[in-house]
């Protein structure tokens, strides 16, 4: 069992930089698989990063490539989505999960936490 808990959303400009958190609790946090979604207002939840247990190999939304990093610190069990070049339309609450599988569907994460929002104005 994993808990998380995510932390860094806020305000900014179009343009800004923001790096999301989570922290995790339990034990065998470096099991897992950990991803990053984010869900807009009346859309469903979107892929945006996921990344293996060790951390060594990650994979993006195309929407935020190139622009998003996901990382990971497994001896401190924090999950961190450095975000940059932001747009209005990354405006959503942004979600940690945790997964057997390195896998980009939302129903395949077992473990939530309970999202930060981020808002980008023009």
């Amino acid at each position: 069992q994993v808990q998380l808990v995510e932390s860094g959303g806020g305000l900014v400009q179009e343009g800004d930089s923001l790096r999301l958190s989570c922290a995790a609790s339990g034990r065998t946090f470096d099991r897992y698989v950990m991803g990053w979604f984010r869900q807009a207002p009346g859309k469903g939840r979107e892929f945006v990063a996921t990344m293996t247990a060790s951390g060594d190999s990650v994979y993006y939304g195309d929407s935020v490539k190139g622009r998003f990093t996901a990382s990971r610190d497994n001896g401190k069990n924090m999950v961190y989505l450095q975000m940059n070049s932001l747009k209005v339309e990354d405006t959503a609450v942004y979600y940690c999960a945790a997964s057997d599988w390195v896998e980009t569907q939302p129903n395949l994460y077992s473990h939530w936490g309970p999202g930060t929002q981020v808002t980008v104005s023009s």
